[in-house]
């Protein structure tokens, strides 16, 4: 591509909790340090095959047994479609492959369970098939190391927006709304810190899916024909899990339906329940940054529900002394901020620089993230 600068160029590729589709996102860097601007050159969603999706989605909602065959398919399949998100992106750019120094891939988390006598993360998506089939180097395997040194492995982006979002001038938070909110604080001063609030898309979707057939709630429009229940969100907020303080993570095995339904009394009305779900999200969030950043001045949203403006508006009316903004005002695209965040630790990682945050994810200290696969 001609606009394209004769610099390297990265690839990331994540599917987040809600499994709605694998973002694949090229990235150039306008300099070799850590702290480097990103240009965002082309992103793509490849939508999961069905029976492929609903599968993920089955295995995150429930904590169902699975032989050593299953998962070792499961992780090809994941793989191989890693590899058509990453394949289908670079042919639609027009990129010169040699120009591409590596795609760094996340995965698709199955379990994430970074607490307990044997703390694990297991993602799957096979990076030796992607390295196979896209003929480049892979880095993958990003959270392990992290849990191994006694941290939850997640959240992980927040050294990316440490890295592009900070400033010196305005305590931020940064709010990435996907199957599951995390929050980045980024004061003006002191340590950056991120943790999980608890769930956002993930528990909206499924009740969207289960009770209107769509997989998500577009606009926010089936949550607007309901009521808040407060008496069902008192009974979610009591979950305690959301009294932990930071760092903490969490993910679709431990918010899924059957939480919610062991709340429900059983004359709740579905267009209730999901304005509900959406108010909860907004009472997580609201908490955790009246409890860990009252001072925060600006909140830049990205993930899948920056595109619902019924959640956006509760929390701009939640959050009254704050601005918040879609991370596009940061010249961010909001639907790949992830995808461009594992762009940039494949190449922390080819530096050999850390990826992680101990303040975040209360590691033992910093670590180099992820494990190659040569092309």
């Amino acid at each position: 591509m001609s606009d394209i600068a004769l610099t390297p160029l990265f690839l990331g590729l994540i599917s987040g909790t809600s499994a709605d589709g694998i973002d694949a996102a090229l990235v150039r860097f306008d300099s070799d340090s850590a702290h480097a601007r990103p240009t965002l050159l082309a992103g793509q969603v490849l939508p999961w095959q069905p029976a492929l999706r609903e599968q993920l989605v089955a295995l995150g909602q429930h904590a169902q047994a699975l032989t050593l065959d299953t998962v070792g398919m499961l992780d090809v399949h994941i793989g191989r479609a890693f590899a058509d998100a990453a394949n289908t992106l670079i042919d639609a750019a027009g990129v010169d492959r040699s120009l591409i120094t590596a795609i760094g891939s996340h995965g698709q988390t199955l379990r994430h369970r970074p607490q307990g006598e044997v703390p694990f993360t297991l993602q799957l998506g096979d990076p030796s098939s992607i390295a196979e089939r896209c003929k480049l180097p892979v880095v993958a395997d990003f959270r392990r190391r992290d849990v191994a040194a006694g941290g939850h492995g997640a959240p992980l982006v927040p050294a990316f927006h440490a890295a592009v979002l900070h400033d010196a001038n305005e305590d931020r938070a940064v709010l990435n709304l996907g199957g599951i909110a995390n929050v980045t604080l980024l004061p003006t001063q002191g340590v950056v810190r991120g943790f999980d609030t608890g769930p956002a898309n993930g528990l909206m979707d499924a009740w969207c899916q289960r009770h209107v057939g769509q997989p998500y709630d577009a606009g926010g429009a089936f949550a607007a024909q309901g009521r808040v229940d407060t008496g069902l969100l008192a009974r979610l907020l009591a979950e305690p899990w959301f009294a932990a303080p930071p760092p903490k993570s969490t993910g679709r095995d431990q918010f899924h339906l059957a939480w919610v339904e062991a709340a429900l009394v059983g004359h709740e009305s579905p267009a209730d329940v999901q304005a509900t779900l959406l108010a909860l999200t907004v009472r997580t969030v609201v908490a955790a940054l009246q409890a860990q950043q009252p001072q925060t001045r600006r909140v830049i949203v990205c993930g899948g529900g920056v595109h619902n403006p019924r959640l956006l508006a509760a929390l701009a009316d939640a959050l009254p002394h704050a601005v918040v903004e879609s991370s596009a005002a940061q010249g961010l695209d909001p639907d790949y901020v992830e995808a461009m965040a594992f762009a940039w630790l494949a190449r922390e990682h080819l530096a050999g620089r850390p990826g992680n945050l101990p303040a975040v994810t209360d590691a033992a200290g910093l670590r180099v993230l992820g494990a190659l696969y040569p092309a």
